[in-house]
């Protein structure tokens, strides 16, 4: 019997190894890495980056699981963050995200993730990214605890957001993030300590919030599959650029859970030409094949007058509770929860008189609302006027919550970027 050959016929690469944070944030999940901890070549922008944040989650993956990397098969988790030291006066950190696709071969770089920007601030200061003086200085004389506001600066849409981190000091004296808490946040199984955030000024000056410049469109959707060819849709660019359209207008009651949605393929394509033919009204795509390459941006949402339904925990969510129901899709599947960009975009139209979301939230002047999303629901507040005839968003809060799941090295093999 002829010896095997244990020997391989040609040589394999190596794993390398990075540090990298997991963390949650909001209703997501992310790898958060430190720019200059990343391999040279990756610290810039371009295909080395993309295939090295590619390997990391497990994409693509025709399978849709992301078994072989840190995703979890959902857009909720398939996601990347890079925190580097600001650059720009008055803020702490500079953070890019980077939204994974499971299937392609593609990293979706034009938008933020509301969600996990509440763990920005957090993960910043556990880097070594944030002063340490200005740690310190959170925690008044004699108090053990305090609120350390962290400045960051949204790399991707150019935008300033805060948050407010909540900080202890341990016993050994040193000022930690605290991360454990009470605050229950829909979506999330575990309570934790609350985070704020403000998102300032989340339109730009220059621009209209409402792209075709009305609060409500005659939205053109024939050869998609309705039942009409026109239909009622606000467009919005506050937070991420959304889509709103009226639940009855698509078939739906807007109390649709994930099982309702994401296993009906012939739905879940109405809803992508719907997407690729707003991304085209809103002047994001020349053309709705463009829509392929940008799954990320805009996002399609439908809304209802409030009404009571089942969360999909089973818990009773009651219409006296809430101002309105909300359903949003990502990356081609409806959301668990809410994302948080989305949520942004929600509470600058619920805030502005004469959009559809306002109309479903009862209409008037409203500053903040409740609305009910599949897992529950959440409090959004928001500040908008019209300025110089175009309508701007000054400010948009909500509180979410964050913790870090863990600490240590990525291993990739050094062939893969």
């Amino acid at each position: 019997m002829p010896q095997q050959n244990t020997k391989p016929n040609m040589p394999f690469a190596p794993q390398i190894s990075v540090p990298a944070t997991y963390m949650r944030g909001g209703t997501s999940k992310g790898t958060f890495f430190k720019l200059s901890d990343l391999p040279e070549r990756c610290q810039v922008a371009g295909e080395s980056r993309d295939k090295f944040l590619l390997r990391v989650i497990g994409s693509p993956d025709p399978y849709g699981k992301q078994i072989d990397g840190l995703g979890n098969g959902s857009s909720s988790t398939s996601k990347t963050v890079i925190l580097s030291e600001s650059d720009k006066a008055d803020h702490d950190v500079n953070y890019l995200f980077g939204q994974v696709n499971i299937a392609k071969p593609m990293i979706d770089w034009a938008g933020n993730c509301g969600n996990l920007t509440a763990a920005v601030g957090a993960c910043a200061i556990n880097m070594g990214l944030v002063d340490a003086d200005k740690i310190a200085n959170s925690i008044h004389e004699n108090a053990e605890s305090g609120i350390c506001e962290v400045r960051i600066w949204q790399q991707n849409i150019g935008k300033t957001i805060i948050t407010h981190v909540p900080v202890y000091t341990d016993a050994q004296g040193k000022v930690q993030v605290q991360e454990t808490g009470d605050f229950e946040l829909d979506g999330v199984t575990f309570p934790a300590a609350e985070v704020k955030i403000e998102f300032i000024d989340p339109v730009d000056s220059s621009s209209d919030m409402f792209p075709t410049g009305n609060l409500v469109d005659d939205f053109d959707v024939s050869g998609c599959g309705l039942n009409a060819d026109s239909v009622k849709a606000t467009f919005i660019s506050a937070g991420i650029p959304t889509i709103f359209m009226q639940a009855e207008d698509l078939g739906f009651t807007g109390t649709e859970l994930q099982g309702d949605i994401n296993s009906d393929s012939e739905l879940l394509a109405k809803l992508e030409k719907i997407r690729a033919k707003g991304g085209v009204a809103m002047g994001l795509f020349k053309d709705i094949s463009e829509a392929q390459s940008s799954q990320h941006i805009p996002k399609i949402a439908w809304v209802a007058p409030a009404q009571s339904y089942s969360a999909s925990s089973g818990k009773a969510v009651d219409a006296n509770e809430i101002d309105l129901v909300v359903r949003a899709m990502s990356m081609g599947q409806l959301h668990h929860a809410m994302m948080g960009t989305a949520a942004v975009a929600i509470a600058a139209a619920a805030t502005t008189q004469g959009t559809l979301v306002n109309q479903a939230a009862g209409a008037g002047e409203l500053m903040e609302v409740r609305f009910g999303h599949p897992s529950g629901t959440l409090l959004v507040g928001g500040k908008t006027e019209k300025v110089d005839g175009r309508w701007q968003a000054k400010k948009v809060s909500m509180s979410r919550s964050a913790r870090r799941i863990m600490i240590g090295e990525v291993f990739v093999p050094a062939d893969s970027f």
